[in-house]
């Protein structure tokens, strides 16, 4: 008779995760016990504490991997390496100033949520809650589960353990989007759409899984990787095809969390319908997880493929990195909906991040965690800035964000260190010298061309080029275009957008009409979101001027474990 043994876990390579999902069970309990008037300070409080106490965690790691080279736990159920590290680094950071901005509160006490999620759009119920003063406080332990996924997401071995942590960064995720204050029915649809098509991505990635698993016989990435290099051991050797099909439909799940095309639909309608703290933690946070698992499993397994399907899932990553970025840098560019460019610009970064995975290198691997941080930096920061801008009714009631292109003229006027704030943002988004933007772009086009792919570089540069267009075009209108009460210009543009003529007519009337009697303030924050546009700003400045120290740093977690014998 077998007897059960149990397995010897080292916990302390687990704290990173531990820490954070400890601490999202631990926030369930304070909504069922801790009162009301204390809760929301008592769970920002114990958010922030277990997010860096995660990050010391990783810190303290950081030796022991990076001179014994991996960390194994339960045979690669977890098994951390100093990219899984860099990659957790990384996610820790932007965590917290993603919950910053989820924690503010504007001059008038409402944050960006619903009083009750589940409350139907308009009722009384919803009046009633509203009434009350109720608060969502549930939305930081949702973060947090949120954020374990996320680092569990690029620290597994096992294939069914990433599906797993997919499940637990996205469930979360669903409920979040559906939970704004304003725009109710969009919110819910944005949620309701992020939630079926991940559904089917993550059916996709178990179908790949399954073809994985019958090719090699094993769900551990490395274990197949060997298997791949040794194919006389499995009873399928003949159809490498099945574990090439496998490996793509595995990559096509996790190109859809980072909004690569063309498994990018969700991302313009989730973005926009969702409220936008949680669009902020999701464009920075998922995608900085999802494209570190994406690292960890296609490298590892285009390891062990022989060089003709290497050659297959390198030109199916040629294809994608291209089709990503004109979808992003096209339909960026006719956007008039801040919220919907920023979405389109986010898909772009998808394609330059995949352009420098094409060689499957080191070098593409440390491009790829300096890149998810400049860009997260950025990101983090406009979207804090959207939160702050927002439509005002003539009562003087602070509304939704003022998301329309056109309600953005003069805001240098109404608050130039806002306007400039976001102008960096902006700018290194587009890449321009100086930036955060400048050096991630210069590193994953250095990675291309190092792998051979120039064109894919020079076609990147040539999308960069494009997306200039819509961030400088933003620019110029919080900076030099009057604002709506001080000209015309505007709502004969807003006109326009409705479709009415450009000069005359009634539509140009209701239109400036509309224009006037939703005019456009800029709210004060109680703190959160002004020490994040800040930190924001710091941080892309300073890896623009003095990049070498994080590119060192990245260079040096930039390493994977050998593919075990």
């Amino acid at each position: 008779m077998n007897e059960f043994v149990a397995p010897e876990i080292d916990w302390m390579v687990l704290t990173p995760v531990l820490v954070v999902l400890g601490a999202g069970a631990v926030g369930v309990l304070v909504e069922a016990f801790v009162p009301a008037r204390a809760r929301r300070t008592t769970q920002l409080v114990l958010t922030l504490a277990a997010l860096l106490a995660s990050l010391v965690c990783v810190g303290l790691l950081w030796d022991r991997v990076t001179i014994d080279g991996f960390a194994l736990v339960v045979d690669g159920t977890f098994l951390l390496t100093p990219f899984t590290l860099g990659v957790q680094a990384v996610v820790g950071v932007l965590a917290i100033l993603g919950v910053l901005v989820i924690a503010d509160r504007t001059r008038t006490g409402q944050d960006a949520f619903a009083p009750t999620a589940a409350a139907v759009p308009g009722t009384a119920y919803e009046d009633a809650a509203e009434r009350a003063g109720l608060e969502q406080t549930e939305i930081f332990p949702l973060a947090l589960f949120a954020t374990g996924g996320m680092l569990l997401f690029p620290a597994t071995d096992n294939l069914i353990v990433l599906f797993i942590a997919l499940e637990v960064l996205s469930l979360p995720l669903y409920v979040l989007c559906a939970t704004a204050r304003r725009r109710r029915l969009l919110s819910q649809e944005a949620a309701f759409k992020y939630f079926l098509l991940g559904s089917f991505a993550s059916a996709l990635m178990l179908f790949g899984i399954a073809l994985i698993y019958g090719f090699a016989g094993t769900v551990s990435l490395e274990t197949v990787g060997y298997v791949l290099q040794h194919p006389n051991s499995t009873v399928l050797a003949d159809m490498p095809e099945l574990v090439l099909a496998g490996v793509l439909l595995v990559t096509v799940g996790l190109l859809f969390k980072i909004g690569a095309a063309p498994f990018h639909t969700w991302t313009p309608d989730v973005y926009q319908g969702a409220p936008t703290p949680v669009t902020a933690f999701m464009a920075a946070c998922v995608k900085a997880a999802a494209i570190g698992a994406m690292v960890r499993v296609v490298f590892t397994l285009a390891a062990g493929l022989d060089e003709p399907l290497r050659a297959d899932l390198e030109a199916a990553l040629w294809v994608v990195a291209i089709l990503t970025m004109l979808v992003g840098t096209v339909a960026g560019a006719v956007q008039t909906d801040v919220k919907r460019m920023l979405a389109y610009s986010s898909i772009a970064h998808a394609g330059f991040l995949v352009v420098a995975m094409v060689g499957f290198s080191e070098v593409g691997s440390a491009a790829v965690l300096f890149y998810v941080l400049a860009y997260g930096l950025a990101t983090l920061g406009a979207f804090a800035v959207v939160t702050l801008v927002r439509e005002q009714d003539r009562d003087g009631v602070v509304l939704g964000e003022a998301t329309h292109l056109s309600q953005w003229a003069g805001l240098g006027r109404r608050s130039p260190w806002l306007a400039a704030a976001f102008s960096v943002f902006l700018l290194s988004m587009a890449g321009i010298p100086l930036t955060a933007g400048f050096i991630a772009k210069f590193e994953a086009f250095s990675a291309a061309v190092d792998a051979g792919a120039w064109p894919l570089a020079v076609l990147g540069v040539l999308a960069s080029a494009v997306a200039v267009f819509f961030y400088v075009r933003l620019i110029v209108l919080m900076v030099l275009t009057p604002p709506v009460e001080d000209g015309e210009v505007l709502a004969a543009q807003a006109a326009s957008d409705d479709g009415a003529p450009a000069e005359g007519g009634a539509g140009t009337l209701t239109a400036a009409r509309e224009a006037v009697r939703a005019s456009v303030v800029v709210v004060s924050s109680r703190g959160p979101a002004v020490v994040a546009i800040t930190l924001c700003v710091v941080g892309v400045v300073l890896l623009g001027l003095l990049p070498g120290p994080v590119l060192d740093w990245a260079q040096q977690a930039a390493t994977f474990r050998p593919i075990a014998p």
